[in-house]
């Protein structure tokens, strides 16, 4: 296996350097696994799909464990990665690196467009009712939130690492108070303002788990693969992260326990205090809860609280573009400006090119005012992409395992179940792609999605292949 060579050292200016430790990482990986998806989009979720939602999460859970398995076993192989770039790069070649790369940056644009368009939906909380806000009004809303995310990025990396910490550290004590504020509920009976009595068996007694059936489970499996997306972004911070052998383990290990708990437990007692059916799909069922609850406070803190949440998507987001486009451009396949580092280690070209695109969002909350349909267009296209981009992770390992049988053999984290787990995840997410084509909106993005590779095939033919032929020229002359 070719080993991909950049250097290690801090002191240079065209490196990143390793700034996060432990406690960084640990959150990073935590703010991944509790997003947008899971605050916004688990209402519409829960509408589709009823309480099969949580089946849903604990499979897709479950199959991320092993794909982080996966991607863990193969950074700690060869600590020169410091992405999926060099990952693809070195094992399947530079096409592979070329399009994980740019297929990732984009689909956290598309992220960080849903983000936006989540914004909206949340500061409208506030709004009296009845009324809500002027195409105008979102656009500007939304060019605030990018320019405080740029600005956050543009300072450190550990600034980054200390926001994040704060961030997920928020999330996860809103999470925990809301299971417990609803676990009261359930405990002492309460009865809500909807008149239902609060009890687990709200969970059930509502048509059964699948109370849509098939089509609805199915349904449902979108925007819950949205909710997931960012739980691979450990894998970006593998360059600046210190102690990797010993960080990275604990951050991917722990996975399961948050799906658990953030995911599975957090939703049984939504729809224990709510029943699936009273739902609504374009509001957070978290915020609702508080508000059933009778604690309007409650519910006002929450509503901050998935405001925090969506900053924090958007904000990990924009890191990782900006280390992504870093690594295409060590490696040839971007711009060089994008690859330059300011004098705080921090690839500021490469933020600055991603947070435009991500203004994209502001213009799409022009002409398409309603929050819900715009959140939609924008997480299924990133779903589509970033699914393309998990395969191709798995593709990797594949490679890796018959072209370093000897990595493998040494490795002191090897992915539970190998090759054979390898493939039932490849199947899992081919044919998560099948069942967006069931769903009318999920289809449109699919429609769109070659689109992508259109132009990701001409730019590499056009730009990338020539420059690639003559440095290779230059060399040799």
């Amino acid at each position: 296996m070719t080993m991909v060579h950049h250097s290690d050292e801090a002191s240079s200016p065209d490196h990143l350097q390793r700034k996060l430790n432990n406690r960084h990482l640990q959150m990073i990986a935590i703010g991944g696994a509790i997003g947008t998806g899971l605050f916004m989009g688990s209402g519409k979720t829960i509408s589709l799909a009823g309480p099969s939602i949580l089946v849903i999460y604990m499979l897709i859970g479950g199959m991320f464990f092993f794909l982080m398995r996966a991607l863990g076993e193969l950074l700690l192989a060869n600590l020169h990665y410091k992405s999926f770039v060099d990952m693809a790069y070195d094992l399947i070649g530079p096409g592979a690196g070329y399009y994980i790369g740019w297929t990732y940056w984009l689909g956290w644009v598309l992220v960080g467009i849903a983000d936006l368009s989540a914004v909206i939906n949340y500061l409208s909380f506030w709004l009296p009712e009845g009324t809500s806000f002027s195409p105008m009004q979102q656009a500007m809303i939304s060019a605030g939130c990018v320019l405080f995310v740029l600005g956050l990025n543009l300072l450190t990396v550990k600034l980054f690492g200390e926001v994040e910490f704060w961030f997920a550290l928020i999330k996860i004590l809103a999470i925990i108070g809301l299971i417990g504020v609803g676990g009261y509920m359930i405990l002492t009976h309460f009865q809500a303002p909807h008149g239902q009595v609060v009890s687990v068996s709200n969970v059930w007694s509502h048509g059964g788990l699948f109370p849509k059936g098939v089509s609805g489970f199915l349904a449902g499996f979108q925007i819950a693969v949205f909710a997931f997306i960012g739980v691979e972004l450990i894998g970006t911070t593998a360059a600046e992260t210190k102690d990797p052998e010993k960080n990275l383990p604990k951050a991917i290990n722990a996975i399961p326990i948050r799906i658990i708990l953030f995911y599975v437990l957090a939703l049984f007692v939504v729809m224990s205090v709510t029943p699936w059916d009273h739902i609504r799909a374009d509001k957070s069922p978290f915020v609702e809860l508080f508000l059933n609850a009778g604690i309007p406070v409650s519910a006002i803190i929450m509503n901050l609280v998935v405001l925090s949440s969506v900053m924090s998507s958007m904000n990990s987001g924009v890191f990782s573009t900006s280390r992504m486009l870093f690594g295409l451009s060590k490696d040839g396949q971007a711009p060089s400006a994008l690859g330059r580092l300011s004098k705080r280690a921090v690839p500021s070209n490469g933020l600055i090119f991603s947070c435009i695109f991500i203004m994209g969002g502001a213009v799409l909350q022009y002409f398409v005012p309603n929050t819900m349909e715009a959140f939609t267009l924008a997480s299924s296209l990133c779903v589509i992409l970033f699914i393309s981009v998990w395969l191709l992770i798995m593709a990797c390992y594949l490679r890796y395992r018959k072209l370093s049988p000897e990595l493998h053999a040494k490795s002191t984290f090897k992915m539970p179940g190998g090759v054979l787990m390898a493939y039932v995840v490849i199947a899992f997410f081919l044919f998560t792609l099948v069942i967006l084509a069931l769903e009318p909106d999920t289809l449109k993005a699919l429609y769109v999605s070659p689109l992508w590779l259109v132009v990701l095939g001409v730019s590499y033919y056009v730009f990338y292949k020539p420059r690639m032929k003559k440095l290779v020229q230059e060399t040799f002359d």
